[in-house]
């Protein structure tokens, strides 16, 4: 892009509005293009192995988990469809990062529920945790509270977590149509964070509510991470928590520079818009290595817990069976096996 060492005296530095996508094609140089087609390539490679992952899960996993699976393994591969298309088309920045966010606020439900899953669903988890407790004092809200008490694993515990992530999938849809209602009246600026407009409250408001989300999922993992950890789900749980840092924490801290012109701009692209134009394409990169690594962690059988009854039994007699060795074989009761 020309001009950037004299960004700041250009008129589109002053712009409220990114350029269109034929004037940020227009201004870019070889390298700008090589770039571009790389991170657009990155984007549909993601899509493909998203592709053959849920043809893979469709046939091999049980139907009960197929849905929320599939679900969770297409976190990444949306944000980098979204992100390049923002990348391509600046205007359009707030309806892609809006679709980003409101699909991942849906998968931190789903994510809760695959952990539910997992230990062979509510019941069964309640009857492998009947005499345990919740840790309550972990993060985002209250890793500090270490006086908080245990709570109880009963019914009602579960519906409040299940309650705490549900929430925010159902309140992140309805701001965002809230936030387009407003901005087709004027109201609504997505880089105007002042006390005036409406995008600071919307963009606060929602802050509590992710805080709130990614809550339960956090005391439910502390809780089954010793016994799913055959299933990988430290793993899961990383990259699920990965997405959460660079999708929202990353992205904002980007924009916080961009509107403080730490982030100079770089014409046609102004301080903010060059912001975003900067969030598209690290998450473009960083979302294709997280669906690469996803095909590895998630491409698997997943075979369902076996009951209490069953484990409890298979110890006992394990523990109760004496076992002889007789000319280098191993015999049961004293009997030589054939």
């Amino acid at each position: 892009m020309e001009g950037e060492a004299n960004g700041t005296h250009h008129p589109s530095c002053g712009a409220s509005e990114p350029p269109y996508s034929q004037e940020l094609l227009q201004s870019l140089d070889l390298t700008g293009r090589f770039l571009f087609a790389i991170l657009t390539l990155m984007t549909l490679i993601a899509n493909l192995v998203f592709i053959e992952e849920a043809v893979y899960i469709y046939r091999k996993i049980p139907s009960s988990k197929r849905s929320i699976i599939i679900w969770i393994n297409a976190a990444a591969p949306v944000i980098a469809t979204t992100s390049c298309v923002g990348m391509w088309i600046p205007r359009s920045t707030m309806f892609t990062d809006f679709t980003a966010a409101v699909f991942f606020a849906i998968v931190i439900h789903k994510f809760l529920m695959m952990m539910i899953k997992e230990c062979g669903g509510q019941k069964l988890l309640l009857r492998r945790f009947e005499n345990d407790r919740f840790k309550i004092s972990t993060g985002p809200c209250c890793c500090c509270c270490l006086c908080l008490p245990r709570v109880p694993i009963t019914r009602r515990t579960l519906f409040w977590l299940k309650l705490g992530t549900f929430q925010f999938a159902f309140f992140r849809p309805v701001l965002m149509f809230l936030s387009i209602v407003l901005w087709t009246n004027g109201n609504y600026t997505l880089y105007n964070l002042s006390p005036k407009g409406a995008a600071i409250w919307i963009s606060c408001f929602i802050g509590v509510l992710t805080i709130i989300a990614l809550w339960p999922v956090a005391i439910m993992f502390q809780q089954v991470r010793t016994l799913l950890i055959c299933k990988k789900i430290i793993p899961k749980f990383a990259l699920y928590q990965l997405i959460v840092i660079l999708n929202h924490l990353q992205a904002a801290i980007i924009n916080i520079l961009a509107m403080q012109r730490v982030i100079p701009c770089a014409p046609p692209l102004s301080s903010s818009a060059r912001g975003a134009y900067m969030t598209h394409q690290l998450l473009i990169m960083e979302m294709f290595l997280i669906t690469l690594i996803s095909r590895v962690v998630y491409r698997r059988r997943y075979d369902d817990l076996e009951p209490l009854e069953c484990t409890a039994k298979e110890a006992g007699d394990n523990k109760q069976t004496p076992k002889i060795i007789q000319n280098g074989a191993v015999s049961e009761d004293g009997l030589p096996r054939v």
